[in-house]
């Protein structure tokens, strides 16, 4: 299920570290209070990870209720956006990626080089 993002509305991830001890009302409460998001959101998945990247959190409201998701890979590690504080709805072609193990957000952007004809 969290290999494939096609049954998804949306797919947001909570960038940084989320202790993953906490459960369905704690991952909740984050996303209402600190992402000023609504769980509520039907079919869109919320995505978490903490300090070990090798394991992640899903929290989806499916209309009737909460269904909490864990994955832990045996092998690897996901290449979790660590930079920012914030929620970001990503692509399901970014969502693969990141599945796959890819970076979705680059460390180092490419910024915009000024012209040598524009220094002078």
């Amino acid at each position: 299920m969290l290999n494939d993002a096609s049954g998804f509305a949306g797919v947001i991830i909570a960038a940084g570290y989320t202790d993953m001890r906490r459960g369905i009302e704690g991952l909740a409460t984050i996303i209402r209070y600190k992402y000023k998001l609504d769980p509520y959101q039907k079919n869109t998945l919320f995505l978490f990870c903490g300090k070990r990247s090798d394991r992640i959190k899903g929290l989806l409201w499916e209309g009737d209720g909460f269904l909490l998701l864990y994955k832990r890979l045996d092998v690897g590690a996901f290449r979790w956006p660590r930079s920012a504080d914030e929620a970001m709805l990503i692509t399901p072609e970014q969502y693969r990626m990141l599945m796959q193990g890819f970076e979705i957000v680059a460390k180092h952007p490419i910024s915009e080089i000024t012209p040598p004809s524009e220094i002078a």
